[in-house]
């Protein structure tokens, strides 16, 4: 499936922004089972640097400072993707979730060493018993990895309510686990750290889940968002991705922008400004399948 993606992000200020310095994670990550073959970033006002990396986590990386007086600031990314189907895997056919456990710990390949930063806490997710807790039923002794995964998946997407208001980015994970509501973040940062408590290699990955317009009804343009899932690392079988908010395994509906250990790695823009006081801020997203 080949996608056409356009991102726009619009800051608007109460007083004048005499500098910013900002750093934008919107260009889709290679991969596999992904390939970005086009891609623009359109800034305005224009910046007077601007520069691109590679993150440590692999990640496409803009960096850009408008250095002119400004009110407003626009940055929009257009990209197009083309996303190919995951393999299939058998649940019951992976190794019991505890041998995963003891080879993140104990084995030391290549891939292993790669996952094992993922094994603890990170600034939005912390070492927790009660997510250990809430975690355990999906983990009895000899479960199939995958399989115990996908019940931890399904029990989140049940126990949890999707409500945009309850949370916002700086929401503890604890409050989001006593409320039981929140977005998609929330639901991922729930599930990683429910992971990395069972002594798991979990990472956030940022994207967009393309869905379909009802039966009958025109495709709506810039009624997407950005969204949030979780990949889990099995060895043998490398890195397997759930999405909680949904309870779906993703395949080619689900865009892949970038990995890190949680939402602070991977914030599709981040900054510092001098002056402009309390900013609005309005995000559009529009993702056209080009061949369904």
């Amino acid at each position: 499936m080949i996608y056409q993606v356009q991102h726009t992000t619009t800051y608007t200020y109460p007083g004048t922004v005499s500098l910013c310095h900002n750093v934008v994670y919107l260009r889709p990550r290679d991969s596999a089972q992904q390939v970005c073959t086009c891609y623009e970033l359109v800034i305005l006002p224009e910046p007077g640097v601007y520069s691109h990396y590679v993150d440590f986590f692999g990640n496409a990386v803009t960096f850009f400072a408008v250095q002119e007086p400004h009110r407003t600031l626009t940055v929009t990314a257009r990209s197009t993707v083309e996303v190919t189907p995951r393999a299939g895997l058998q649940p019951d056919a992976t190794p019991d979730w505890e041998a995963v456990r003891d080879m993140l710990h104990h084995e030391r390949s290549a891939a292993v060493l790669e996952a094992v930063q993922y094994l603890f806490a990170s600034p939005h997710v912390p070492c927790s018993a009660r997510l250990r807790r809430y975690a355990a039923p999906s983990f009895p002794p000899g479960q199939p990895f995958l399989t115990a995964v996908l019940d931890l998946t399904r029990r989140i997407h049940t126990d949890f309510l999707y409500d945009p208001q309850a949370t916002s980015v700086s929401t503890p994970l604890h409050d989001v686990l006593r409320a039981r509501r929140g977005v998609c973040q929330d639901f991922a940062h729930v599930q990683i750290g429910c992971l990395r408590a069972l002594g798991l290699a979990a990472r956030y990955v940022s994207g967009y889940l393309v869905t379909q317009s009802p039966p009958g009804q025109p495709r709506l343009v810039g009624t997407y968002a950005s969204h949030a899932w979780v990949s889990v690392y099995c060895p043998g079988y490398g890195w397997l991705e759930v999405d909680p908010t949904n309870n779906i395994v993703p395949s080619d509906r689900h865009i892949t922008i970038a990995v890190g250990r949680d939402y602070s790695d991977v914030s599709p823009i981040k900054g510092v400004l001098l002056g402009g006081g309390q900013h609005t801020m309005q995000v559009a997203v529009d993702v056209v399948p080009t061949n369904m």
